[in-house]
């Protein structure tokens, strides 16, 4: 790929894959700042016995890592297709075992404050948008595969392009319907409108959350916001084509998807299920 269409990212001497030379220092900041946030994620998921952490947030911190890391070794080799190859698969499908998480944990907070208000049950939470969500990281890493294949045989890798657009796209329709699912969820419970016919509603007082409990709803609509945030940048990446303007461009990678999934997985650090969700 030539490098001219990016004359001041990169030097003319220099071919790259990105279509720019990713910047050092960055690479290493999210290198050390995915490496942390994944240790305190085993770490608390072992403190708290929430098993389930570990192959979500802890997972999406180790393929963040994988991928960074894989950036930083182009930053030092930027015409080498390996790194590019390694990057591509690894910050594609990070964000997806952390949108799980979420999924978890919105089905945690349903058993605990009235599944009748829910339009799916607490075990549907999980069982349906997990599914889901482990299908787009399938077809993602499909699409990453055959996109990495071609560029290492110097041909388009539109196809496997347009397969990851897909994976992605169809991860950013399952999380509006899980934030319209969990809009409908806490409205009917404010309202005391029960989804299911019951013979006794809840008196006013049972319907009252904590302040843990809030904080837990906080911190996980700010993390499903910022992967949100992410998709919809990946969405019109990937739409806009291998050679387009939006993938050449390395503060828009380094602000929509590193620096949102970066606050998306610290957010669950500091407001981590096993302290405010008991």
């Amino acid at each position: 790929m030539a490098t001219s269409s990016v004359p001041y990212t990169i030097p003319q001497d220099i071919e790259s894959p990105y279509n720019y030379v990713p910047t050092e220092w960055i690479c290493v900041s999210f290198v050390v700042l995915y490496s942390i946030s994944a240790a305190i994620h085993m770490v608390q998921a072992l403190k708290y016995k929430l098993w389930w952490m570990i192959p979500t947030a802890t997972f999406a911190g180790i393929l963040e890592v994988f991928g960074w890391s894989a950036r930083l070794w182009s930053s030092q080799s930027p015409e080498l297709l390996t790194p590019f190859e390694m990057q591509l698969v690894g910050t594609v499908l990070a964000p997806t075992p952390l949108v799980a998480a979420n999924f978890v944990i919105l089905g945690k907070i349903i058993t605990q404050f009235g599944s009748q208000f829910s339009r799916l049950t607490p075990n549907m939470y999980t069982v349906v948008f997990c599914s889901f969500d482990a299908i787009c990281l399938i077809v993602q890493a499909v699409g990453g595969a055959l996109s990495a294949q071609a560029v290492n045989e110097n041909k388009d890798p539109a196809l496997g392009g347009n397969i990851m657009l897909g994976g992605i796209s169809a991860q950013l329709f399952a999380i509006l319907v899980y934030i319209s699912l969990a809009a409908e969820f806490f409205l009917r419970r404010i309202y005391n409108i029960p989804f299911r016919h019951q013979t006794m509603k809840f008196e006013e007082d049972q319907l009252s959350m904590s302040k843990d409990v809030h904080r837990m709803i906080f911190g996980m609509s700010l993390c499903t916001i910022c992967i949100f945030i992410r998709s919809v940048y990946r969405t019109v990446e990937l739409a806009d084509g291998w050679f387009g303007v939006v993938i050449a461009n390395e503060s828009y990678f380094n602000w929509f998807d590193g620096g949102f999934v970066i606050v998306a997985m610290y957010t669950l650090n500091i407001i981590h299920p096993g302290i405010y969700l008991k």
